[in-house]
């Protein structure tokens, strides 16, 4: 039952952190980057921005967890792969919220692809499904579409939307349409700084910003903030030379304290 308790206590922030359809962390890089993630393009871009995937050149995937906010039975995990070809990069993503007594899981399949050398799109089509033992499952389908495009050699622009149509996931609760606009500016090969403005059809705009700065070869050192509501993050990342990354982050909520993140990835 207390579970339950935090959940509706999240369920009425202003940034619905437990409502199915809202998306997902773009792995545990994202969460030490105040969850940014639109003008990714590594494989965690599946989860973010499917237009990231036009860039990939060998086949990769990825998987990450949270732990909400300390609590042990909550958890959110996720699972990404993508393989390039020569019609453009497919993908496959899945991912779990919550716990026994509720839960979400997203499946989502993926593609990618470049329309001209500057320019990317993407989208991805996902099935949604709320189980809660005590009444049952409740399925909904939508989708999600995104674009990228090179402004300038180091400035980089990201857009994305999702679920753009007013889908129903129970009698009066519509699934959020969350639209996403950021920039990546790269002033040098050690360092990125992202700033996005995320904007949920239903509430107020909330704006998020990450650094990534890359301290040796292999270590990335990872800061973030975002507001709306107001969120501190860091993080580590570790780039093996085999192609497996290693990544660990945390965010800390004013009001719900630490929420623990790890992930791992891998480029063949």
């Amino acid at each position: 039952m207390k579970y339950f308790s935090i959940l509706v206590f999240l369920f009425g922030l202003q940034n619905l952190f437990a409502q199915n359809g809202t998306p997902p962390a773009a792995g545990a890089r994202s969460v030490g980057m105040g969850y940014t993630g639109i003008t990714y393009t590594d494989i965690n871009s599946i989860f973010s921005n499917q237009a990231g995937l036009a860039h990939l050149e060998t086949m990769a995937v990825t998987a990450y967890g949270e732990q909400r906010f300390l609590v042990s039975a909550i958890k959110a995990i996720g699972f990404g792969a993508a393989l390039p070809t020569r019609s453009g990069t497919f993908g496959l993503s899945l991912h779990y919220f919550g716990f026994e007594q509720y839960n979400e899981q997203r499946i989502g399949l993926a593609y990618g692809r470049k329309l001209l050398e500057k320019l990317s799109i993407g989208a991805q089509l996902l099935m949604l499904n709320t189980r809660i033992p005590e009444y049952g499952n409740k399925a909904a389908f939508t989708f999600e579409v995104g674009a990228q495009a090179e402004l300038l050699p180091q400035l980089h622009l990201g857009i994305h939307l999702f679920s753009p149509g007013r889908v129903k996931l129970a009698e009066e609760n519509l699934m959020p349409t969350v639209l996403k606009l950021g920039l990546s500016y790269l002033p040098s090969n050690k360092l990125s700084l992202l700033a996005e403005v995320e904007k949920d059809i239903d509430y107020d705009a909330r704006a998020k910003f990450g650094i990534e700065y890359q301290i040796i070869d292999p270590l990335f050192l990872r800061f973030g903030v975002a507001t709306q509501p107001s969120q501190l993050s860091f993080g580590l990342g570790y780039a093996l030379p085999n192609g497996l990354s290693i990544d660990i982050a945390s965010t800390y909520h004013q009001v719900l304290g630490f929420t623990p993140a790890a992930g791992i990835t891998f480029n063949k």
